[in-house]
């Protein structure tokens, strides 16, 4: 039996690359982590987007949230400087405007593989280092081999939207939950950690979930919890 962790999240969304490495460090120093089951969900943070590789990252939010290009810029640099501290490579010049409908479409045909965490890794990646369309289809097939999916059958199911009716029940249930920002974390249907917050209060909140949720099964031998923190 695992407790599982749900992850609402968008490709394109900074705070959601960073919430995913602040989260894994967590895991990381998790006593029970063999115990744990995460799926990413499916998140679109503007859904009417059209995707426009001519305008820059830049551009796109200062005329979708009213914000100056100096404000988003010093707001790109808080970001860098946080992935930075983190192991992660942001390159906001080379960002691709681009809707994320396909590939949260590839995360769950990878789902089905066991191989979700880590084509949405790959797709952070592809979207905030290389500059990569993640709206492009060769560009998504690519991606999901280089991470090792069985691709066969992967072209079509994202050009006959196989995969949409998963995606749209994800944003539903989120909507239903009053998820309005993401990346945000569900455990055990029982607590929740909103943004990208820092190693400590993930961990704390797995053990918090832990406790409670091992109590239902008396097989499960729960180690002897220990406090140390590795920073970041």
């Amino acid at each position: 039996m695992k407790m599982k962790i749900e992850i609402w999240s968008d490709v394109m969304c900074p705070f959601c690359y960073l919430g995913k490495r602040k989260f894994e460090n967590a895991l990381a120093q998790f006593a029970e982590k063999e115990h744990i089951e995460v799926e990413w969900k499916g998140f679109q943070l503007n859904p009417a987007l059209v995707t426009n590789p001519g305008i820059s990252i830049q551009q796109y939010l200062s005329d979708h949230k009213g914000m100056s290009l100096e404000q988003v810029k010093q707001s790109q640099s808080y970001i860098t400087q946080s992935g930075q501290a983190a192991g992660l490579d942001y390159h906001f010049d080379k960002v691709i405007v681009a809707n994320t409908l396909k590939a949260q479409q590839l995360l769950k045909f990878a789902h089905a593989q066991n191989k979700q965490n880590e084509m949405e890794e790959r797709l952070f990646e592809a979207f905030f280092t290389e500059g990569q369309n993640v709206d492009d289809l060769s560009t998504l097939v690519q991606l999901a081999v280089e991470v090792g999916l069985d691709t066969t059958g992967l072209l079509n199911a994202l050009e006959t939207h196989q995969y949409l009716a998963p995606v749209e029940a994800d944003i539903a249930e989120a909507n239903a939950l009053g998820i309005h920002g993401v990346p945000y974390f569900v455990v055990n249907r029982k607590l929740a950690v909103n943004g990208a917050q820092e190693s400590p209060v993930f961990l704390e909140t797995l053990r918090k979930a832990f406790a409670e949720w091992v109590k239902d099964y008396p097989e499960i031998k729960p180690r002897p919890v220990t406090f140390s923190y590795k920073p970041e």
